[in-house]
This record gives C-alpha cells, structure tokens and sequence, in this order.
C-alpha cells in the first residue's frame, strides 16, 4: 500500500513539474516569437482594454439653463470658453441694432407728431445752415412718414435677430453637452492586422489576421 502511494505522489510531481515546464517553454517560445515580430515591424496585442466615459444625464439640460439665464454661460460650462466671446458678440450686435435703430424711430416719429401738430421746431425742419423765411422743410412730412416706417422695420428685424440669436445659444449648449458624452478622441480607431498567438497545450504558433477596435 505504502509503495502505492510513493508511486502515485511521484506521478503527481512529474505530472505538476512537467506542466510547469510547458508552460515556461510557452511564455519563453511566446516572448521570443514576439520579440522577433516586432523587430520586422510586426505587433502583437495581448490585451484590449475598453475606456469608459462618465455620463452626466443632467449635463445638456444644466448647460440650457444656463445659458438661458445668461448667454455664454452654458458654453463656458461645457468648457468651450472660446465660444463665449462668440455669443457675446453675436447677441451684443442684435442688442446694439435694436436700440440704433429704436433711438432713430422715435426721434423721427416725434418729429412728425409735431409737424402734423403744427410746430416747425423739430430737429429735422432745419438741418444744417438755417433755412430762409417761407423756404421748404428740410424734411418734409412724408420722409419722417417713410424714415420712421423703415427705422421701425430695421428695429423689429433686429429684434427678431437678437432673440434667434438668444435661442441658437440655447441650443447650442444643449448640443455640446450633449456631444460630450460621447467619445469623440483621437483614440477611436479601428486596425485590421496579423495575429499571433501560443497554444497552451502543443506550444505551437497560430496565425490569423485581428481586427482590433480601439474605443
């Protein structure tokens, strides 16, 4: 019985030694072969790691409301910082359209009020050297009609820019945030390659082509 069990823990050792030494043969067999690929411009992947992003659900609706309250503010949220002065520019113009054109309805418009009233002191009746006695109005009632009916379209078109404007930058935020979610890196790539690999039991090489998705 003793001799049995000497035998069977020696069948064991050589089994567990002989295991072993495949497996250091393989590593070795394995490095050597890649060792030598490399060298002629070959590269084996072992491992493919995949890079998960956080995802923020509430991002796009934080960056809307911001720039909602105030232009600009959800660009720079998003950390698009070059895009503030952007929105700035763009709704200052609309604003800046607006009021020029706001200030000049309201001067022409008071000036034909008055000359319809009768008055001859308006900022328009005499531009420039005064006119002579009896001499027509350097204005006339119909062209403060026709400045104030065009200032009036200028401004209502400006308004109609400015809050386009406001709203684009809403959307825009909203838009950003969103498309940051995704993984839009210079990592994103896709490689169709040869592959090597070691079989852990005969120890011999196998061949194959590998597509390999980075993301």
């Amino acid at each position: 019985m003793s001799k049995y069990l000497v035998s069977l823990a020696i069948y064991f050792l050589v089994i567990t030694f002989g295991l072993a030494q495949e497996k250091e043969n393989t590593t070795q067999a394995s490095d050597s072969i890649k060792t030598s690929l490399k060298e002629e411009g070959i590269t084996v992947v072992d491992t493919l790691k995949v890079r998960k992003k956080a995802i923020n659900p509430l991002a796009p609706s934080k960056a809307a409301f911001y720039s909602a309250v105030f232009p600009g503010l959800g660009q720079i949220y998003n950390r698009r910082y070059w895009k503030a002065p952007i929105v700035y520019a763009i709704i200052g113009a609309g604003v800046y359209g607006y009021v020029y054109n706001d200030d000049l309805y309201d001067r022409f418009r008071t000036a034909f009020k008055r000359r319809q009233a009768g008055f001859t002191d308006d900022e328009f009746y005499d531009l420039g050297t005064p006119n002579a006695p009896g001499a027509d109005p350097d204005f006339s009632e119909a062209a403060l009609e026709s400045a104030q009916e065009r200032y009036q379209e200028d401004r209502d078109l400006w308004l109609l820019v400015t809050i386009a404007m406001y709203a684009l930058n809403i959307v825009d935020a909203n838009v950003d945030a969103h498309l940051k979610q995704f993984n839009v890196d210079d990592d994103l790539s896709m490689d169709f390659k040869p592959y090597l690999d070691m079989d852990a039991i005969t120890a011999k090489p196998v061949y194959g082509m590998a597509l390999t998705i980075k993301f």
